[in-house]
Protein backbone atom coordinates (compact mmCIF):
# COMPACT_ATOMS: atom_id res chain seq x y z
CA UNK A 1 0.00 0.00 0.00
CA UNK A 2 1.29 3.39 -0.91
CA UNK A 3 2.21 5.99 1.53
CA UNK A 4 1.12 9.86 1.52
CA UNK A 5 4.60 12.01 1.80
CA UNK A 6 4.32 13.24 4.98
CA UNK A 7 4.97 16.78 5.97
CA UNK A 8 5.55 18.23 9.19
CA UNK A 9 4.32 21.70 9.51
CA UNK A 10 5.73 23.76 12.20
CA UNK A 11 6.87 27.20 13.68
CA UNK A 12 7.13 29.15 16.42
CA UNK A 13 4.14 31.30 17.91
CA UNK A 14 3.11 34.10 15.59
CA UNK A 15 4.96 33.15 12.59
CA UNK A 16 1.53 32.24 10.95
CA UNK A 17 1.55 28.49 10.93
CA UNK A 18 -2.43 28.33 11.28
CA UNK A 19 -3.08 30.53 8.17
CA UNK A 20 0.09 28.52 5.92
CA UNK A 21 -2.04 25.02 7.36
CA UNK A 22 -5.42 26.26 5.49
CA UNK A 23 -3.43 27.51 2.55
CA UNK A 24 -2.52 23.16 2.21
CA UNK A 25 -5.90 22.74 3.32
CA UNK A 26 -7.28 25.18 0.60
CA UNK A 27 -5.32 23.09 -2.04
CA UNK A 28 -6.83 20.16 -1.50
CA UNK A 29 -3.98 18.57 0.84
CA UNK A 30 -4.97 16.93 4.38
CA UNK A 31 -4.06 18.30 7.27
CA UNK A 32 -3.70 16.87 10.16
CA UNK A 33 -4.23 19.68 13.26
CA UNK A 34 -2.46 18.41 16.30
CA UNK A 35 -3.92 21.30 18.41
CA UNK A 36 -7.53 20.80 17.05
CA UNK A 37 -7.86 17.23 17.84
CA UNK A 38 -6.27 18.16 21.65
CA UNK A 39 -9.21 20.13 21.70
CA UNK A 40 -11.89 18.17 20.57
CA UNK A 41 -10.29 15.08 23.21
CA UNK A 42 -10.40 17.41 25.52
CA UNK A 43 -13.98 19.70 24.92
CA UNK A 44 -17.35 19.42 26.16
CA UNK A 45 -17.80 15.38 26.46
CA UNK A 46 -14.49 15.03 25.37
CA UNK A 47 -12.95 11.05 25.94
CA UNK A 48 -10.08 12.17 27.72
CA UNK A 49 -12.02 14.10 30.64
CA UNK A 50 -12.55 11.29 32.87
CA UNK A 51 -8.86 11.02 32.93
CA UNK A 52 -7.89 13.96 33.46
CA UNK A 53 -9.86 14.63 36.31
CA UNK A 54 -8.46 11.51 38.17
CA UNK A 55 -5.30 12.56 37.82
CA UNK A 56 -5.75 16.53 38.50
CA UNK A 57 -9.33 17.04 40.22
CA UNK A 58 -11.24 20.26 39.49
CA UNK A 59 -9.97 20.73 36.54
CA UNK A 60 -12.91 19.77 33.87
CA UNK A 61 -16.47 21.22 33.91
CA UNK A 62 -19.27 21.01 31.82
CA UNK A 63 -17.34 22.92 29.03
CA UNK A 64 -14.39 20.34 29.34
CA UNK A 65 -10.83 21.26 30.25
CA UNK A 66 -10.65 24.10 33.03
CA UNK A 67 -7.83 25.77 30.43
CA UNK A 68 -6.15 28.30 33.53
CA UNK A 69 -6.57 25.59 36.29
CA UNK A 70 -5.43 22.81 34.19
CA UNK A 71 -2.36 25.21 33.22
CA UNK A 72 -1.73 26.71 36.65
CA UNK A 73 -1.20 22.38 38.01
CA UNK A 74 1.02 21.32 35.35
CA UNK A 75 3.16 24.23 33.54
CA UNK A 76 5.77 25.06 35.58
CA UNK A 77 5.96 21.40 36.90
CA UNK A 78 7.98 18.78 34.18
CA UNK A 79 6.57 15.91 36.20
CA UNK A 80 2.75 17.18 36.39
CA UNK A 81 3.21 18.26 32.82
CA UNK A 82 4.80 14.96 31.70
CA UNK A 83 1.58 13.01 33.10
CA UNK A 84 -0.79 15.00 30.94
CA UNK A 85 0.94 14.19 28.63
CA UNK A 86 0.74 10.67 29.12
CA UNK A 87 -2.79 10.94 29.36
CA UNK A 88 -3.04 12.73 25.77
CA UNK A 89 -0.27 11.78 24.01
CA UNK A 90 -1.16 8.29 23.30
CA UNK A 91 -4.83 9.40 22.02
CA UNK A 92 -3.33 11.81 20.12
CA UNK A 93 -1.32 9.31 18.16
CA UNK A 94 -4.39 6.98 17.60
CA UNK A 95 -6.44 9.85 16.17
CA UNK A 96 -2.79 10.60 13.68
CA UNK A 97 -2.69 6.55 12.44
CA UNK A 98 -6.78 6.74 11.93
CA UNK A 99 -5.94 9.92 9.86
CA UNK A 100 -3.34 8.15 7.53
CA UNK A 101 -5.04 5.34 6.86
CA UNK A 102 -8.08 7.75 6.13
CA UNK A 103 -5.90 9.71 3.64
CA UNK A 104 -3.67 6.77 2.81
CA UNK A 105 -4.53 7.30 -1.33
CA UNK A 106 -2.99 10.39 -1.35
CA UNK A 107 0.33 11.54 -2.53
CA UNK A 108 0.88 14.06 0.33
CA UNK A 109 -0.94 14.79 3.66
CA UNK A 110 0.74 17.49 6.62
CA UNK A 111 1.19 17.07 10.38
CA UNK A 112 0.48 20.77 11.79
CA UNK A 113 2.51 20.21 15.13
CA UNK A 114 3.43 23.42 17.12
CA UNK A 115 5.65 21.59 19.17
CA UNK A 116 7.48 19.22 16.44
CA UNK A 117 11.35 19.86 17.30
CA UNK A 118 10.46 20.88 20.83
CA UNK A 119 8.57 17.15 21.75
CA UNK A 120 10.40 15.21 19.04
CA UNK A 121 8.36 14.39 16.38
CA UNK A 122 10.33 15.09 13.21
CA UNK A 123 11.56 11.78 13.01
CA UNK A 124 8.53 10.60 12.51
CA UNK A 125 7.60 12.78 9.24
CA UNK A 126 9.54 12.82 5.64
CA UNK A 127 10.13 16.37 5.81
CA UNK A 128 9.69 19.61 7.55
CA UNK A 129 8.22 22.97 6.83
CA UNK A 130 8.49 25.75 8.78
CA UNK A 131 6.73 28.82 8.77
CA UNK A 132 8.76 31.79 9.76
CA UNK A 133 8.16 35.63 9.54
CA UNK A 134 11.12 38.54 11.11
CA UNK A 135 11.32 39.15 14.35
CA UNK A 136 9.61 42.26 14.46
CA UNK A 137 6.40 40.78 12.77
CA UNK A 138 6.28 37.75 14.52
CA UNK A 139 6.29 40.11 18.07
CA UNK A 140 3.58 42.23 16.28
CA UNK A 141 1.28 39.61 15.35
CA UNK A 142 1.19 37.81 19.02
CA UNK A 143 1.30 41.33 21.23
CA UNK A 144 -2.07 42.07 19.21
CA UNK A 145 -3.84 38.71 20.65
CA UNK A 146 -5.95 39.65 23.70
CA UNK A 147 -4.61 38.98 26.77
CA UNK A 148 -1.37 38.62 25.51
CA UNK A 149 1.79 40.77 27.16
CA UNK A 150 5.36 41.05 26.77
CA UNK A 151 6.47 38.76 29.63
CA UNK A 152 4.15 36.21 28.29
CA UNK A 153 5.74 36.48 25.01
CA UNK A 154 8.93 36.39 26.13
CA UNK A 155 8.09 33.35 28.35
CA UNK A 156 6.64 31.11 25.45
CA UNK A 157 9.48 32.06 23.62
CA UNK A 158 11.88 31.13 25.86
CA UNK A 159 10.10 27.62 26.10
CA UNK A 160 10.44 27.34 21.74
CA UNK A 161 13.21 25.75 20.17
CA UNK A 162 14.64 29.46 18.34
CA UNK A 163 13.39 30.23 15.19
CA UNK A 164 17.12 30.34 13.38
CA UNK A 165 17.35 27.05 14.88
CA UNK A 166 14.22 25.97 13.38
CA UNK A 167 15.01 27.37 10.04
CA UNK A 168 18.16 25.15 9.70
CA UNK A 169 16.81 22.42 10.94
CA UNK A 170 13.89 22.20 8.41
CA UNK A 171 14.18 21.45 4.61
CA UNK A 172 11.78 23.80 3.68
CA UNK A 173 10.94 27.49 5.35
CA UNK A 174 8.11 29.24 4.46
CA UNK A 175 8.26 32.72 4.62
CA UNK A 176 4.89 34.81 6.00
CA UNK A 177 6.97 38.06 6.31
CA UNK A 178 5.82 38.83 2.65
CA UNK A 179 2.23 39.52 1.27
CA UNK A 180 -0.55 36.57 1.66
CA UNK A 181 -0.62 36.14 -1.88
CA UNK A 182 2.84 36.03 -2.42
CA UNK A 183 3.05 33.22 0.35
CA UNK A 184 -0.01 31.33 -1.07
CA UNK A 185 2.16 30.89 -4.12
CA UNK A 186 5.17 29.65 -2.33
CA UNK A 187 3.18 27.36 -0.77
CA UNK A 188 1.80 25.78 -4.13
CA UNK A 189 5.23 25.80 -5.19
CA UNK A 190 5.80 23.51 -2.39
CA UNK A 191 2.90 21.39 -3.34
CA UNK A 192 2.95 20.73 -6.40
CA UNK A 193 6.96 19.59 -5.51
CA UNK A 194 5.84 17.10 -3.16
CA UNK A 195 2.72 15.77 -5.59
CA UNK A 196 5.47 14.87 -7.95
CA UNK A 197 8.45 13.80 -6.46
Amino acid sequence: MSKPFILGLTGSIGMGKSTVAAMFEAAGVPVFDADAVVRRLQGPGGPLLPAIESAFPGTTGPGGVLREELGARVFGDPQELARLEGIVHPSVATERHAFLIEHSGEPLVVFDIPLLFEKGGSESVDAVAVVSAPPDVQRARVLARPGMTPEKFAHILALQVPDAEKRARAIYVIDTGISLAETENAVKALIARLRVR
